[in-house]
């Protein structure tokens, strides 16, 4: 199956979950709390998560996706499908236009392919590591900003962090701290150059970021836990304690000194 296929699944994949949202007003539209995370959930979620199911994956494919039930036979696919059908709830509820439909492609445990679209600012990223990333069809790449040349580094951050003051640290002169919702979002605009960088110090999902770090490796990016180390993915718990992706560079200085 040649990854040109992959990438155009992945696009039919983000444009048909988009329609399937379509009919929810973002801003607008009832919810539920799921009971073991204490999230939001909507009936908007759960269309485009069936939407995407039917169109991803095929014989012999695992899926992982944030709104269906976890299926341990992913574990032993070569090709895995990992999915958030509206990473950003929150901010969909809210009317804030920080949401998006997130879709990753793992081979061998690999993110090879991604695609995030986000239909309320019509920004779709796509990409591999074979094709590069493109944003809205125009070739892009992630920011290689140099380090200590005056300019800050632009930092995409989580609402929710900001405002328990965790990001206290980071207002100073050498970081543009820019709050932002979804996590799977943060990344696409890493890997579309529209961020430098991004980072979180709690925990997270894989459904959260396999396509954006298929996205931001794919621009030439690098993506990392706090200590440096590769994130594994395709795992039976599929959570992170922590994540940092941007440019080489600037992920390099943020392991190296920055989160410590």
């Amino acid at each position: 199956m040649s990854r040109q296929n992959d990438l155009d699944r992945i696009l039919h994949g983000l444009r048909a979950a988009a329609e399937a949202v379509r009919p929810y007003t973002s801003g607008e539209v009832e919810f539920r709390t799921k009971e073991e995370r204490n999230d939001p959930v909507t009936a908007a979620d759960l269309a485009a998560d069936q939407v995407l199911r039917e169109i991803l994956p095929e014989s012999g494919e695992g899926w992982l996706s944030e709104e269906s039930v976890d299926d341990h036979v992913r574990l032993t696919c070569t090709r895995v499908w990992v999915v958030d059908p509206i990473d950003g709830t929150r901010e969909f509820i809210q009317g804030i236009p920080e949401w998006c439909i997130s879709i990753g492609l793992l081979e061998g445990g690999v993110p090879v392919a991604g695609g995030i679209f986000n239909p309320a600012t019509d920004e779709l990223i796509l990409g591999s590591l074979e094709h590069g990333v493109t944003l809205n069809g125009t070739a892009t790449s992630v920011t290689e900003p140099i380090i200590g040349d005056g300019h800050p580094v632009s930092v995409l951050a989580s609402r929710s962090e900001v405002r328990r003051g965790e990001w206290d640290r980071f207002q100073e002169d050498r970081f543009e701290v820019k709050p932002c919702g979804s996590v799977a979002y943060k990344l696409g605009l890493v890997a579309a150059g529209l961020a430098d960088a991004t980072w979180t110090l709690v925990g997270k999902s894989e459904w959260d970021v396999v396509g954006g770090t298929a996205l931001v490796r794919a621009a030439g990016g690098h993506v990392c836990l706090r200590d440096g180390s590769a994130p594994a993915f395709n795992q039976e718990r599929p959570i992170y304690p922590n994540f940092v992706a941007a440019g080489q560079a600037v992920a390099h200085a943020a392991v190296g000194g920055w989160l410590g």
